[in-house]
């Protein structure tokens, strides 16, 4: 199986939007987007959150705590401070679980298969915490561009299905807690699913879209998901209701109404975005 899903958790929202997006996207050249300077902050961010968990979990192994001071070292200040604040927040929470159960499960960077309701489908749990009557995925987000929640949050939920799937028969649990850590906007999010919410989700929302989307079938649906599609520039779908958009005519009377500016105004925002991209 390839490190890399079709159908990546990350992507859930666009996929489950526009299923046919997913095999679009296979098709577009490398652009060198993933290098981004975002992107790079964000994986840069990740590591050391991961390396300093370890240390912390792992009885400050050698090899551990010299890549923490590696990272830590090259992570500017801002940085290090977010990522700290992060890890001292995980730690609360993993005291919390192993107070309530001594042998309570603690992974860092967790794989989590979630290909039963989605064709080859896995994700990577930031950190994963099962104990009796709990278990829940916490996912970093560095970006403080943007508040992101996990309320119905596709990613986070697609996550609790692997987690469940992975954990549920070893602890007598009936919920899962998806959680989303902003902490360079002190953003905590969270969302309990009972599992028999989770389960229903997954097999009437996510199972039937996922099996279109795998085999690149469905309709193209254009809309704010197109943002962060790879292949955006070049769908022909997005090209057709931007032009449509444009052709848009506002006649008589002669004044507009408030209402008709705030449509236009949206209008343009989506026409200025696409031609950005275009660009």
């Amino acid at each position: 199986m390839s490190d890399h899903a079709v159908l990546s958790a990350s992507g859930a929202t666009r996929w489950l939007s526009c299923p046919p997006s997913a095999r679009l996207e296979l098709e577009m050249p490398e652009t060198g987007e993933t290098s981004s300077v975002y992107a790079e902050e964000g994986r840069q961010a990740h590591a050391l959150a991961e390396a300093l968990l370890r240390v912390e979990l792992e009885n400050n192994e050698s090899e551990d705590r010299a890549t923490a001071e590696t990272l830590g070292a090259a992570a500017p200040a801002e940085m290090l401070e977010a990522v700290q604040g992060y890890v001292e927040f995980c730690l609360e929470k993993i005291n919390k679980a192993r107070a309530l159960t001594r042998d309570a499960k603690v992974l860092v960077e967790a794989r989590l298969d979630f290909s039963e309701w989605v064709p080859e489908g896995f994700g990577t749990g930031d950190l994963v915490i099962v104990a009796d009557g709990l278990i829940e995925v916490y996912d970093l987000k560095y970006g403080k561009g943007v508040r992101v929640s996990a309320a119905g949050n596709p990613q986070m939920r697609l996550y609790a299905l692997g987690a469940y799937s992975r954990f549920g028969s070893l602890y007598d649990t009936d919920a899962v807690t998806v959680n989303i850590v902003q902490p360079r906007l002190d953003s905590v999010s969270a969302e309990t699913l009972r599992i028999e919410t989770l389960l229903a989700w997954g097999e009437n929302t996510v199972r039937p879209i996922a099996k279109l989307a795998f085999a690149g079938e469905g309709e193209f649906q254009p809309g704010d998901h197109c943002r962060f599609c790879v292949a955006r520039t070049h769908c022909r779908a997005r090209a057709e209701e931007n032009l449509a958009l444009a052709k848009l005519d506002f006649k008589a009377p002669a004044l507009l109404k408030e209402e008709e500016i705030a449509a236009i105004l949206s209008i343009v925002d989506r026409l200025q975005t696409w031609a950005s991209d275009l660009q």
